[in-house]
Parts: structure tokens; C-alpha cells; sequence
């Protein structure tokens, strides 16, 4: 049996709650469905988000009875809404449920093992997951490789052995574990890959996120997360920049009034994009004096993600 939490005062503090994040259709709100036993009432075989908020769920445990909570959230790479807006509504979540002494059982971090390279999305995901856990909450994380029947085994075995060599390396080296959902169909499994988060509950720790929200009472600018993806931003800026330098070229060097109109139509539509990524990087700048201030004498989280010498990609 399982219930859809409406609001955040109906998550207790001694609720199981477990948070499930990374790309678009790697299979987090399909999990959710199978382990609260709705398999596919959310889920579908496309690659359209189906998570536009954040969506808690409280499902029924013969040992744990009504107490696990399962949190689906929009990847940063969400078909709806910008990454800005990704941010600011997991960051809202994380920031209510910590004031309210909640903290999270554990993360699982899911990834497509179809993707034949770690570029992208699936980098951008990463990246911004490691700036928001923090060193901290590294114990309390597994790294989940999904999609397996829908690739050869030898093939699949390959490129988990790159991902936890390489890009995954960070995250072991601070304590995540790794598992695969090799049965999609099998609650038994999906269950049994988060029964160690369970288990380990009274283990809790507040994700950097949080601690730098509420304990440092830092703008989300300011946070790690917020940084990582002001960076993001920028270099999409840079390429945003070039594209339509490149169509307009080829708008005015265009004869044919037809074609020039469509590349018009397609500058415009660039134009708009790239205006809407402006004003987010405009909104994650931190100005020049509050940094100096903040590197002089602001609060240091206990554990910033990347902060032990590590010779990962990330």
C-alpha cells in the first residue's frame, strides 16, 4: 500500500525517507512506483520527465510498517522547467524538511547504464548531485546503474567498471556504495538494494545543501550547488553565444528568402534561450565584494563535496 505525502508536515521525524535523484529517464520515478508496488502508474518507456516536483510517497514495510518515505525528484535536466528552477525547488524541500529536524535516511543516485558516454546531462547531473550531498553524506549514498536487460551483459559490465573507475571514483573514495537494478520488474530486488539505507538509519547526516541553507544561512547562490551550476551556465552561455553568432552569418549570407526566414525563425527562438540563461546566470552571480567578505570571514561547511584530494574527473 502506498500514499502520496501532500504535504510537508506529514513527514514525521522518525520517518525512513530515502531521495532518489539523477537524469531524466534513468528510472527514478519508475523504482518509486515499483517499490510502493504501482509499477508504471507514473513511469512510462519515454524520456519525458514525469517528475516536474518534488513528489514524496509513503509506502507500507511489513518490519517498518508506514515509516518509509520515498522522495522522487526532476532531474537537472528536466523537460519542463530550467536547471535554475530544478535547484531552487530541491533546495526548498531540503531547507523545510531540515528545520524541521528531518533528515534524510539516504540518496540513491540512478544512472542509465545504456548511455554509451558520461557527457552532458549525465556529467552535469553528477556534478551537481556530489556539489549538493557534500563529503558528509557520501556514506549514505548508492550509485545505481539501471536499464540492464536493455543491453548486453559484457557491454553493461564494461561501462560500470569506467563509471566506478572514473567518474563514480569521487563518490567511493567518500564512502558510496554501487548496485545495479539488473531485473527491472523484481520490487524483491529494488528493495533489497535499499535495505542497507534502511538499515543504517539511526546513521543520518545532513546533506552540504542543507547544512549551508539553515546552518550558515547562506543564499543559494552561495552554496556549492549553487556555484556548480553558475559555472554550468556560463559555459552554456558561451556556447549559446557562438551559435547565434554562427546563424546570423548564415542569415545575411543567405539568397534564398525562404531559407532566410526560417533562419530567422530559429535566431529568434536561439535568442529567447539564450536570453533566459542570461538572466539565470545574472541571478547565481555573486557580487565581487561579498566574495572577498565571504572568503575573509564567512562560515565553512563541515565537508564541502571534493574537499579531500581525489583524482577524479569531477
Amino acid at each position: 500500500m502506498a500514499e502520496t505525502i501532500k504535504t510537508m508536515k506529514a513527514i514525521r521525524q522518525d520517518d525512513i525517507v530515502i531521495a532518489f535523484m539523477g537524469p531524466t529517464g534513468a528510472g527514478k520515478s519508475y523504482l518509486i512506483d515499483l517499490l510502493s508496488g504501482q509499477r508504471g502508474r507514473r513511469a512510462g518507456d519515454t524520456l519525458k520527465s514525469c517528475t516536474a516536483q518534488i513528489q514524496a510517497t509513503r509506502v507500507r514495510h511489513p518490519r517498518y510498517k508506514d515509516r518509509i518515505v520515498l522522495v522522487d525528484t526532476p532531474g537537472f535536466d528536466d523537460t519542463t522547467k530550467s536547471d535554475m528552477e530544478i535547484l531552487a525547488l530541491i533546495s526548498e524541500w531540503l531547507q523545510k524538511t531540515y528545520q524541521r529536524d528531518i533528515k534524510l535516511c539516504g540518496l540513491v543516485y540512478l544512472h542509465r547504464i545504456t548511455d554509451n558516454r558520461m557527457a552532458g546531462s549525465p556529467l552535469k547531473n553528477l556534478r551537481m548531485f556530489g556539489n549538493l550531498c557534500g563529503d558528509v553524506a557520501m556514506n549514505r549514498v548508492i550509485l545505481l546503474s539501471t536499464m540492464w536487460p536493455k543491453i548486453k551483459p559484457e557491454v553493461g559490465i564494461a561501462r560500470e567498471a569506467e563509471l566506478r573507475n572514473r567518474f563514480w571514483a569521487p563518490l567511493i573514495e567518500r564512502g558510496s556504495s554501487i548496485a545495479r537494478l539488473q531485473d527491472s520488474n523484481s520490487a524483491r530486488e529494488a528493495w533489497n538494494i535499499i535495505e542497507a539505507l534502511i538499515k543504517a538509519q539511526d546513521d543520518r547526516e545532513a546533506v552540504l545543501l542543507q547544512e549551508e541553507l539553515v546552518d550558515l544561512e547562506k543564499n543559494l547562490n552561495e552554496t556549492q550547488a549553487g556555484k556548480t551550476l553558475y559555472t554550468s551556465l556560463q559555459k552554456l552561455l558561451d556556447g549559446q553565444r557562438e551559435s547565434l553568432k554562427k546563424l546570423l552569418e548564415q542569415v545575411e549570407d543567405s539568397r534564398d528568402p525562404s531559407l532566410a526566414r526560417e533562419l530567422k525563425k530559429e535566431y529568434q527562438r536561439m535568442e529567447r534561450d539564450f536570453q533566459k540563461t542570461f538572466d539565470e546566470v545574472k541571478k547565481l552571480k555573486i557580487p565581487l565584494g561579498k566574495r572577498i567578505l565571504d572568503f575573509l570571514f564567512g562560515k565553512r561547511a563541515r565537508a564541502p563535496f571534493g574537499s579531500q584530494s581525489t583524482s577524479g574527473p569531477m
